[in-house]
């Protein structure tokens, strides 16, 4: 499973041929790391239904296109904290919109229900990998506890292919990262082929927060959000020009 180097956030086509060009100018020869291309949508956006994200994410028929690279790792990041009672339906038109260029769909969700993951993949004819975001909720619902986390990822065996252990949610708060060593050691001994990100107010000038794990974990993946903005507010754009060092930097320190 290749490791990536994740931007949350694009708008535009252009916008990954631009951050697709320098990742290649700067990643390492004989490296597998892909630039994963981050779009958001929530179950508001998909039924159109008033959200102060509205103006932050993509319009959803133009997803497809900004998924339109084969180099890159598309993934769509379908945040629903709203209790959807025909989630799988949902989750399903959400992958609709990702369109043919689509490999992977993050579950920005509090321990969605796992059999409702696999009917709403299954609905979509998707060939797809299921990212798990495992959230400050998520992870509080578990008292913090990587052993605790380990047995309900256990409900999810064979549903999901990847975790995000991402205490921030696109707040651009930095992460603990010796805190999440724990976390990792854990998920890797009872799952080793699961691949497993972290996030947490990673940026061009936050980099160091990353380094303990990037020293212990060479698979590891990392995605950044709301720390490539000068503001470091989610709901403002990017600065891609904060993007694309930020990108530099990562392949620095993640060969």
């Amino acid at each position: 499973m290749d490791p990536y180097i994740g931007i949350t956030d694009f708008m535009d086509f252009g916008q990954v041929k631009d951050m697709s060009k320098v990742f290649s100018e700067y990643l390492s020869k004989g490296s597998r790391r892909k630039l994963h291309v981050g779009v958001m949508m929530s179950y508001k956006t998909l039924h159109d239904l008033p959200t102060k994200w509205q103006s932050a994410f993509p319009s959803k028929d133009t997803i497809a296109g900004i998924f339109s690279s084969h180099d890159t790792y598309n993934c769509l990041h379908y945040a629903d904290y709203d209790s959807d009672p025909e989630f799988s339906k949902s989750l399903a038109r959400a992958i609709s919109y990702g369109g043919i260029g689509i490999h992977a769909i993050q579950l920005d969700m509090i321990w969605p229900d796992p059999d409702q993951v696999v009917n709403g993949i299954y609905v979509s004819r998707k060939q797809i990998e299921v990212i798990l975001q495992i959230g400050k909720n998520a992870l509080e619902e578990v008292g913090n506890d990587p052993q605790r986390v380990v047995e309900r990822l256990g409900d999810y065996k064979g549903v999901i292919h990847r975790v995000l252990l991402d205490k921030s949610m696109g707040r651009g708060l930095g992460m603990n990262a010796v805190g999440l060593i724990p976390f990792v050691e854990a998920i890797k001994e009872s799952f080793p082929m699961l691949g497993i990100g972290v996030a947490g107010g990673l940026g061009p000038k936050t980099m160091d927060l990353v380094k303990p794990l990037a020293e212990r974990f060479s698979d590891l993946s990392i995605d950044a959000q709301g720390q490539l903005r000068p503001s470091g507010n989610a709901l403002d754009p990017i600065d891609w020009s904060m993007a694309a060092n930020y990108v530099i930097k990562a392949l620095q320190l993640l060969v």
